[in-house]
């Protein structure tokens, strides 16, 4: 992918971004508050759930984020602040102004987000006193903390970085997310956060944004559900110096697949680390009449119990495959459908062939699984990553808020 380098770290690797987390008593243990924080405002975009249901922290950043600037992100787990009414609202905008004091900024341009429970005010006094100490914590190296502090149910914290260059200047995306359980497309049940240094113009960044979501976050689920508080925020403070970008063109392009290269890693991290998952697996669907019926048939396979069940079972079931490709709404031809597992078919022109069944089921004991289906209806494509569903999905949210 031209000269883009993964390197380590997340949303401190960028010049200019300090980060960290600490613990107030919200939740057990680990780290429950976390921030970033810009040396200078920045360029700021982002996209939201489409929930008639949004949380506060998400009308909140939604208000803040309308002139296009950020200087710091505050974020909480264990509480969602969501279906809380005026309170909720209050608290959200009470944490905007704890964060821009912390960090000498206006209110205005603090973000917020929160994920938990719903349903349950803000414990106030806990955030407002736990905070005290997190501006004095904030660091180039805080980026550990700061991903420990917004897990729910997640098992490992999900971080990336990349660098590139732009003219001759050293231009780096780092991000973090979270997610583990209610992920579906428009968002899902998680958090993602993105920072960079180049110097680029606010609507370039919003579509950029945009777009990258669309292949990465956009195109994962684990369970169908989604959630009130989704969102993806990225900051842009220009510290690398770059000519700013400002028109399409090669420098832009650069930039949207190494924002994508961060947001696809994040969103295959939180399918991963799906609640219960036991296996990664991902669908292409090639040979489509447009992307959209592409979606629309990867996301029917995708969201399948019955094919997830089978995945997990390590079952070559590919009947259950046809069959979400039959509901799925996208347009397709049974007799033109090609169905591969692994690499290896099992359909050809919509009828089943001969395939060992003994040497598929020791594939699908990997820990990652490929579904490729070709509809051979034209050349559109989409990616769909997933999980398998397993017993412990419905330990987990049986026992979620007790």
């Amino acid at each position: 992918m031209n000269n883009i380098q993964i390197i380590d770290g997340g949303v401190t690797a960028a010049k200019g971004f300090v980060a960290g987390g600490v613990y107030t008593g919200v939740k057990s243990e680990r780290n429950d508050l976390g921030m970033i924080k810009s040396e200078v405002l920045a360029k700021a975009a982002a996209v939201f759930t489409q929930s008639k249901t949004a949380a506060a922290p998400v009308q909140v950043s939604k208000e803040h984020i309308a002139d296009g600037f950020a200087q710091g992100i505050l974020v909480n787990s264990g509480n969602a602040n969501a279906c809380i009414g005026q309170q909720g609202l209050k608290d959200a905008k009470t944490l905007a102004d704890l964060a821009a004091k912390g960090i000498d900024c206006a209110s205005n341009h603090i973000l917020v987000a929160s994920t938990g429970i719903i349903g349950i005010p803000l414990p106030m006094d806990l955030i407002t006193k736990g905070f005290q100490q997190l501006p004095s914590l904030l660091s180039p190296s805080g980026n550990d903390d700061f991903a420990e502090a917004m897990m729910t149910t997640d098992t490992f914290t999900k971080q990336i970085a990349v660098t590139f260059k732009i003219n001759g200047k050293k231009v780096t995306v780092g991000g973090a997310s979270k997610g583990s359980g209610m992920i579906h497309p428009n968002m899902a049940t998680m958090l993602g956060f993105i920072t960079t240094d180049i110097a680029i113009d606010g609507k370039l960044l919003n579509d950029a944004l945009k777009k990258s979501v669309d292949h990465s976050f956009n195109m994962i689920t684990v369970d169908g559900d989604t959630s009130t508080n989704d969102t993806v925020f990225v900051l842009a403070n220009g510290m690398a110096e770059n000519q700013e970008v400002i028109v399409e063109g090669p420098e832009l392009e650069l930039f949207q697949k190494a924002l994508t290269k961060v947001c696809v890693y994040l969103a295959k991290a939180i399918v991963r680390d799906g609640e219960g998952a036991t296996k990664l697996v991902t669908v292409e669907i090639v040979g489509a009449g447009t992307f959209e019926h592409a979606k629309k048939a990867g996301f029917a396979v995708a969201a399948s119990n019955l094919v997830k069940t089978a995945m997990f079972g390590e079952d070559p079931n590919w009947g259950r495959i046809m069959a979400a490709l039959g509901y799925s709404g996208a347009d397709i031809r049974e007799e033109k459908i090609d169905i591969f597992i692994g690499g290896e078919a099992v359909v050809k022109k919509g009828i089943g062939i001969n395939f060992d069944e003994k040497r598929l089921k020791e594939h699908l004991k990997n820990k990652e699984i490929i579904l490729s289906i070709a509809l051979n209806m034209g050349d559109a494509t989409a990616t769909v990553w997933t999980c398998d569903l397993s017993y412990d999905y419905v330990k987990i949210n049986g026992e979620y808020h007790t």
